[in-house]
This record gives structure tokens, C-alpha cells and sequence, in this order.
């Protein structure tokens, strides 16, 4: 990367103005294809502008093609090109952030349809208790430690109830609800909020690991329940009249487009009608430099962004919407000047604040005589036990808030990937193959999925030193695990242990979560926080809308509003507050454009 002062941007650039748009909308994955959506529905003129190239289905995604495993997860075919930009990383502010080069623990997406193309599809709603988190915890539990800045969302999960299931309907979810209308429903989540219908579709047919994780789960008095899943059981067809196929469990969903229409993505559930839609255009291969602000700093007047010949535009438009990832939304806002900049010293300032992650570990059950197939499998094949997750538990004398969910999910066995082995057997060598080859058909695994409570020394801003390909400074990540994220993962993870061995194997290997947050092995891509939501601009970049306090015509979708992460995927919770700001900009803004909350 380049240092400011050694290679300034000196390039002159003439920017071209272009006729004004209804609407501007940062990124076109899952949150752009749905706002646009939104809006041209209310009859408004949208221009999409995404980073990436286009990306379609019989295109991209064909058999011969997705299942390609050198070329998209090795080769990080989808994914953002580090050499143009990347983010700098620490653990702690007494060291020097360096540059990642290359892709680790997460792996932010690029193109049309972003990290929805190459998700898992585990697709599933945030606890009540979540969006509530600080009152909760605090009624329940009294004051949250010194230095944990957890908050409520200023949403509540009956508000949100009605666009879970809009989302869910458009991806034609494949579950088993448990609870429709507060009645506890056998064979779901009796834990989940209440859901107004059943999911879309039937669950996924479970396999080996699915059935022996029930049994062992149920022999504990758990509660366990099929993995709500993206992944099609059967044919179906959604309220935009898009069909998708059944699932054929070949077991390429993480990390790859789906070339049989079985996964719901932007592609193949949303993006086909918005660009049939005469009043809308998408600008791929472009990338937003700032958002541009009205001399009076009270609304956005549009956006300035170049091209892949570089010429440099600006998009005057009446509304803009911030629908990339949820590192580039952050990194946007600070490079635009909306929000004031978090400071960890003084706890003052919002944008940055608050980074999450998620809390992971694992363990791996190993047989001798029975096959447990995981090539035979899917992104969200799995069974969930949802006893420990949120606050379905009682947390009193243990020193943590937050809870994690227990999975046996199978997504994979893939040859170059997947190759696990028992505790003591070498990383390499003659040794390491022939462990590899005699456990490769014979392994279950099960995922211990944690959430991850806000603190104040965890948050993102601008790198002093290191820039971009347009001489912009990267965005900075200061992040550890916390006293908070050990206790939970040492909590639960040995329950897991337990159920894991309840499963019959030969023997158990458990991948604890230990040491210092590494950003090179992967783990999840559920980066969250940033421009959390909130009740006031002095905690919170943007209201319970996700209108911008300081700019009322900016909304900033994504995971970046979550306040703290829950102990779930964030991809259900993150469409469900998109549908809920659309509804107020259709319904509020548009009417009287201006702050629909009052600071």
C-alpha cells in the first residue's frame, strides 16, 4: 500500500455532473437489490452503482463452473481484490495496524450481489431479547461491566416481525417454525419470537450427522430443531413470480454461487425484477469515492464516483442509500465526513463504534465404521440447539452476557478444503495422508456460533499511514476477543463437547477458541457494527430507520447498524431492517423529506 507522504494523489480530475436521480444506492448486493426494489415500486427513478463487475446465474455460476474449488474460494474469485483495497488490522491500540494481503478470517464479497452470492444460506431471526440487549441484560442481571458499550437497537422484534417474513417469503426459506402467533409448535425453535405464518418450505432432508446430533441432543433434554436454510427443499416460486429448483446437496455453497438455482441470492430471487424496471440503471465497475454533502451538512447532495476508464462522475441524487459491505459503509461515512468519529480514548463519537464479530469453535467427532458422507451436503443442511443462545438461559454468577447457538451443520467435504484429522496427527507428511484418507468419509462436525457483545476498545477508523489505489486511507480494524467472549465460549462449548460425544464416535476433537483474535484462519463474515443504530445521535450513527442523524436524506443499510451481534448469522436480521427503513421512506419520507426522529 502506499504512504501519503511518499506518493501523494496529485492526479487533476475532471469530474463530469450528471442529470439529478430520485435515488442513488451505494452497492448492489442483498440491501441494494432490496431498497431498489423498494423504491422503484413507490415509483422513483433508482441508479445502482457497484464496485464489482456484473454476475448472473447461466453466466457465472454455470455446474461446469461453480464447483471449480482452486479457482472461487482459493483463488478468491468473488471476492474483494486486496491489492486494490484491503484494511489494516490490530489487536489493540498499542500496536501498529498492518495491511491484510490476503483474505482470512472473513471474505468480504465483490460484484453484483455481493456476499450473497457465495453465502451458506443459514437464514435466521434475531432473538426479542436481542434488540433489546442493554435493557434486558440489565434488568434482568443488573449493570453491564465497565467498558461494555452494548445498547438497545430502538427497534423492537414485533416491528420487525412483518419484513422477516417478507424476506423469508422472497427466499423461500426451507424450516420448521416454533412458535406461529405465541403457540410452541413441535419439532421448531421454541425459543424463537413468535412468526405470524410457517416457514416457505419444509426443512432439508437431514443426513448421518442431523440425526445423530438429535438423538444425542434430545437424550440431554435439549431442544433441537432443523437449521432454517436458503438452500431450496423443493421447487418453489415467490412473490416476484422468480422460481427456484431443489436442492441437489453437492455440498458448493460457501464461498460459490449456485449454479442450480436452489440458493436463494440477489440473482435468483430479486435482482431479475428490478432490471426489467425502466426507471432503473445499474453502473457496475464504478467505485463511490465520497458521498457529497449540501454546504449546510444537514443532507447528502448526491455522490462522486469513477469508472473503470477513470473518469470521475457526480450522481446528484434526492435520497442516497449506503448498501455496501459493512467495512465500506463504515469507511464511506468516515471519508465523507458524516458522523463524528468514534475515539476510544474519550468514548466519544460514533462512527467506528462498536465493531463485532462473532465467537467460533468447533468440535469433530471421528468413526470407524460408519460413513458419514459429508460431500452429501448442503450450506444450511444442519440441526440447531438454541438452549444456550441469546439470553434462553439463565446467565446469573457466570460473568457473561450472550449466548451461542449449537450446530451440526453439513455444507461441505470439499477435497482441497475439508480434511480433518484426530488430535496428535501430524499437519503434513506420509502420516497426515493416510489420516486424511481414512477419516475423510467418516467425520461429523459440530459449530458452536457465538455472539459477540460490544466493548469500547473494539472499533474501526481511517489507517494515519496506509491508502488505497486512489489514495484514500484504508479502514483501520482494532479488535480482540474480550473477557466477555471467553466465558461464553467457555461455557458452552463443552456442552457441545457432551452432545458431540452422546453422538457415538470413536473419539472426540474439540477446536477450542483460545488465545488472541487471529484474522487469518476464517471463521465467519459476520463483521457487524460500525454505523450502529440507536435512540440518540450522541451513541448511535443512524436512528431506528437507519436515517443518518446529521445527513436526513442518507439511510445506511447492512450489518453495520447492529448496536453488538447476536448469537446467529446476520443475513434474516440485516433484510428485515431494510424492508422496515424502505416501509418509512415510502411511507414518512417521501411525504415530508426531513429527520423522521428527533434527536
Amino acid at each position: 500500500m502506499d504512504r501519503p507522504d511518499l506518493a501523494p494523489n496529485t492526479r487533476e480530475t475532471r469530474v463530469e455532473k450528471l442529470p439529478s436521480v430520485d435515488v442513488v444506492i451505494i452497492g448492489f448486493g442483498w440491501t441494494g437489490s432490496i431498497m431498489a426494489q423498494q423504491m422503484l415500486e413507490a415509483g422513483l427513478n433508482v441508479v445502482a452503482i457497484e464496485r464489482g463487475g456484473w454476475r448472473d446465474t447461466p453466466t457465472d455460476f454455470a455446474p461446469t463452473m461453480a464447483p471449480d474449488e482452486l479457482r472461487y474460494y482459493w483463488r478468491h474469485e468473488m471476492f474483494q481484490e486486496t491489492a486494490r483495497e484491503t484494511l489494516t488490522f490490530r489487536n489493540n491500540i498499542s500496536q501498529t495496524a498492518l495491511p491484510m494481503r490476503k483474505w482470512g478470517s472473513f471474505l468480504p464479497g465483490s460484484g453484483v450481489g455481493g456476499a450473497g452470492v457465495h453465502w451458506n444460506g443459514q437464514t435466521f431471526r434475531f432473538l426479542p431479547s436481542d434488540f433489546v440487549a442493554k435493557t434486558h441484560n440489565e434488568e434482568r442481571y443488573g449493570p453491564l461491566p465497565t467498558g461494555m458499550t452494548v445498547q438497545d437497537y430502538g427497534v423492537t422484534y414485533d416491528e420487525l416481525e412483518p419484513h422477516f417474513d417478507t424476506f423469508e417469503k422472497l427466499c423461500g426459506i426451507s424450516g420448521k417454525a416454533g412458535n406461529i402467533n405465541g403457540e410452541i409448535v413441535e419439532g421448531g425453535n421454541p425459543f424463537e419470537g413468535w412468526r405470524s405464518s410457517e416457514y416457505p418450505n419444509p426443512p432439508m432432508e437431514m443426513t448421518f450427522t442431523q440425526h445423530r446430533f438429535e438423538e444425542a441432543a434430545r437424550g440431554m433434554g435439549l431442544n433441537p430443531f432443523p437449521g432454517p436454510s436458503a438452500n431450496m427443499s423443493r421447487a418453489y416460486t415467490n412473490q416476484h413470480g422468480i422460481s427456484l429448483a431443489p436442492c441437489t446437496y453437492c455440498g458448493f455453497c460457501e464461498k460459490f454461487g449456485c449454479g442450480n438455482y436452489s440458493k436463494a441470492s440477489p440473482q435468483t430471487t430479486i435482482i431479475p425484477v428490478v432490471m426489467r424496471n425502466p426507471n432503473f440503471t445499474l453502473r457496475t465497475n464504478s467505485e463511490v469515492l465520497h458521498i457529497n454533502k449540501h454546504p449546510d451538512g444537514t443532507r447528502a447532495t448526491g455522490v462522486t464516483y469513477i469508472d473503470a476508464d477513470g473518469r470521475t462522475f457526480e450522481q446528484p441524487a434526492e435520497i442516497v442509500i449506503v448498501a455496501a459491505y459493512q467495512l465500506q459503509s463504515t469507511r464511506l461515512m468516515l471519508l465523507s465526513g458524516i458522523g463524528q468519529p468514534y475515539d476510544p480514548r474519550s468514548g466519544e463519537g460514533v462512527v467506528g463504534k462498536n465493531y463485532t464479530y462473532q465467537v467460533m469453535s468447533s468440535i469433530n467427532v471421528f468413526y470407524d465404521e460408519e460413513y458419514t458422507n459429508n460431500f452429501v451436503g448442503a450450506g444450511a443442511l444442519g440441526m440447531i440447539v438454541d438452549d444456550y443462545n441469546g439470553d434462553n438461559f439463565d446467565h446469573s454468577g457466570l460473568g457473561f452476557i450472550g449466548g451461542a447457538y449449537i450446530g451440526a451443520w453439513t455444507t461441505n467435504a470439499r477435497p482441497i478444503e475439508s480434511h480433518p484429522v484426530p488430535e496428535g496427527v501430524p499437519e503434513w507428511g506420509s502420516e497426515w495422508k493416510r489420516s486424511v484418507r481414512q477419516n475423510f468419509l467418516k467425520t461429523a462436525s459440530i459449530s458452536v456460533h457465538g455472539a459477540s457483545m460490544a466493548y469500547r476498545q473494539n472499533y474501526l477508523d481511517l489507517d494515519p499511514t496506509y491508502t488505497d489505489h486512489w489514495g484514500r486511507p484504508l479502514m483501520r480494524m482494532t479488535y480482540d476477543f474480550t473477557v466477555n467472549d471467553r466465558r461464553l465460549t467457555n461455557h458452552i462449548t463443552p456442552i457441545a463437547e457432551e452432545i458431540a460425544r452422546g453422538m457415538g464416535g470413536r473419539e472426540v476433537k474439540v477446536n477450542s477458541r483460545e488465545g488472541a483474535y487471529d484474522s487469518v484462519p476464517y471463521q465467519t463474515t459476520h463483521n457487524t457494527g460500525g454505523t450502529i443504530m440507536g435512540q440518540n445521535p450522541s451513541e448511535s450513527v443512524v436512528n431506528r430507520y437507519l436515517q443518518s442523524w446529521d445527513c436526513h436524506n442518507v439511510f445506511v443499510m447492512g450489518a453495520g447498524a447492529f448496536p453488538q451481534n447476536a448469537g446467529y448469522n446476520p443475513t434474516d436480521t440485516v433484510a428485515a431492517l431494510a424492508y422496515f427503513s424502505a416501509d418509512a421512506i415510502r411511507n414518512q419520507y417521501l411525504q415530508n423529506p426531513g429527520p423522521m426522529v428527533q434527536a
